[in-house]
């Protein structure tokens, strides 16, 4: 079986395993409070170009999500987030679990727009009865997104824009962030995202690594007591530098973005094949996510040899499935899967 469904089916890149064992007997301080921990977040600050930034390493996106989004609100504040948006569907409530109501938005493509934001808030305020609602005070959104989408440069300008007139939090989850800049679609630096928002994070476990996520916190307001949070929410790892070693590894010699762009790169090939032979798709998405509309009867017989999530059902006998490259995606099942797909369209 050749699994297609997500980007995290493999362990680690190599390199990684070689840096754990290399350190494996080695005293470190716990709770990420150590030189691989320190060195790590400092590559972070300059990579980003925020040398004030506070940056911590948790294990995974929805303890990351549920953590930075608990730290920022009060107990009748919320977040608006695409319909699509992972905390809105894919992490069981962790958000509502903290107290704080997930606020969606009808996505198209898996975005959300600045005047969407715009318009709920000034309908929240407008309401006589504001009090009696959950205030908006955060926007989440995802780069790539569910879809595999991206939002521009403007697109976040704007979204900025929005947030400083309605005081709001910009948070961007980065669990695939790689992924986005890698894609030569991309129109926004790593820097410029980061003066965008008021908090992002750097995926590890979809990007090479064998798990965690580097949060980094550029509002001050953000910055006190996280840590009281990251412990709070069974975030805050005993043996932290496991992560820090991690990081440190993947952003030495620009590995993160090569190993993103070998996924983007492959999904571009797939991407390719698959309109030639006239497959249309659900969306546009051009990076390592793709979502394909193939009959159900080919679907059948593909799943025999392959795995993919089923994404929507299109009509009575087409559905839009999702396939995703990773970090580690072998070329030749790649052109396995299209020369499957190309068989049985003929």
């Amino acid at each position: 079986m050749i699994r297609f469904n997500n980007d995290y089916s493999e362990g680690a890149h190599p390199r990684i395993l070689e840096a754990l064992g290399a350190i494996n007997f080695s005293q470190n301080a716990g709770y990420g409070e150590d030189e691989h921990c320190r060195a790590a977040a400092e590559r972070i600050r300059a990579l980003a170009g925020q040398p004030d930034a506070a940056v911590h390493f948790l294990v995974g996106g929805t303890q990351a999500n549920a953590t930075v989004i608990d730290a920022a609100l009060r107990p009748h504040q919320g977040v608006l987030c695409a319909e699509t948006g992972h905390i809105c569907g894919h992490e069981t409530g962790a958000v509502e679990a903290t107290g704080h109501k997930v606020l969606p938005l009808p996505a198209r493509a898996g975005k959300i727009t600045a005047e969407q934001v715009e318009e709920y808030c000034r309908a929240h305020w407008a309401d006589a009865s504001f009090e009696h609602y959950v205030q908006p005070k955060m926007v989440y959104l995802s780069l790539p997104t569910e879809l595999g989408t991206l939002y521009t440069k403007a697109e976040l300008e704007a979204m900025r824009a929005v947030c400083d007139r309605r005081g709001l939090y910009l948070f961007v989850d980065g669990a695939r962030l790689g992924y986005g800049l890698a894609a030569p679609a991309c129109d926004i630096t790593l820097p410029q995202l980061a003066a965008l928002c008021d908090v992002f994070y750097l995926g590890g476990t979809k990007q090479g690594a064998l798990f965690g996520e580097a949060v980094v916190l550029r509002n001050d307001a953000l910055k006190a007591d996280f840590r009281y949070l990251i412990k709070q929410h069974g975030g805050m790892l005993a043996k932290g530098w496991l992560l820090g070693v991690q990081f440190e590894e993947l952003l030495r010699d620009d590995l993160y973005f090569r190993l993103a762009g070998h996924a983007d790169s492959l999904a571009e090939r797939l991407r390719t094949a698959l309109g030639q032979m006239g497959v249309p798709f659900y969306v546009d998405s051009p990076t390592n996510q793709l979502f394909p509309i193939l009959p159900d009867g080919v679907l059948e017989a593909l799943a025999r040899d392959y795995t993919f999530t089923e994404t929507a059902r299109v009509d009575e006998g087409r559905r839009a499935v999702r396939l995703c490259t990773s970090w580690a995606t072998r070329p030749e099942h790649v052109e396995a899967l299209i020369a499957s797909v190309q068989a049985l369209l003929t």
